[in-house]
């Protein structure tokens, strides 16, 4: 499929031919679900905790005796029912993480990359690249373009200019193609790919 491509100053420079098979695939809602939970769950740190019984510093001997007071029978001041005691089936320090096949994986990201393209919000952009390091001066460009909230996907190597202008503005983000996932895609209104991110993404995804 044709699409044109834009230069940051809002005028058409040429048309790329979108390969069908990267940017045509059938939409699945399911197989973008599994892998946004499985990057989410592989960035959670795991490092909540709390203390069980052994953990607790206190005294190990009986609260009053097993017999003869007419009392519930306890066996520990460290037990959950006192304050200060253990936590019943608490959060233990633990990987969050759990596997997910690497063809469903590229599926995904050709889903996610199809689904812009099916709702007219991927832009093929000539380069990512500016003059000065001026946030306001991009963000004048970028607002005239419309793109409001974006994901911006450069070639291998970034502009650093480019990056530096686009970092204090709320809602834009810059990847180098290697970096491109569903979870950063969808998160954003406007998917904006250069012409080496998406020569790079057909060749990775094919």
């Amino acid at each position: 499929m044709q699409c044109d491509v834009l230069t940051l100053d809002n005028k058409k420079s040429g048309s790329i031919d979108l390969d069908d098979a990267v940017f045509g695939v059938a939409v699945r809602p399911d197989i973008l679900a599994r892998m946004v939970n499985w990057q989410r769950a592989k960035k959670q740190a795991g490092t909540h905790k709390t203390k069980t019984i052994s953990e607790i510093s206190g005294t190990t001997a009986r609260p009053w005796a097993q017999k003869g007071t007419g009392r519930a029978r306890a066996g520990s001041r460290r037990a959950t029912q006192w304050r200060g005691g253990q936590t019943v089936f608490g959060p233990v320090v633990r990987d969050h993480s759990h596997s997910l096949n690497k063809k469903v994986r590229k599926l995904a990201l050709k889903t996610a990359l199809s689904s812009k393209q099916a709702e007219g919000k991927l832009i093929v952009l000539d380069d990512a690249k500016v003059g000065d390091a001026k946030t306001k001066t991009l963000a004048a460009q970028l607002g005239a373009l419309g793109w409001t909230s974006a994901l911006i996907i450069g070639g291998t190597e970034l502009d650093g200019p480019f990056v530096r202008a686009a970092a204090n503005i709320p809602l834009i983000d810059v990847l180098p193609q290697q970096g491109a996932n569903v979870y950063d895609i969808m998160r954003r209104d406007t998917l904006v790919l250069t012409k080496d991110a998406v020569n790079a993404l057909v060749e990775r995804l094919k």
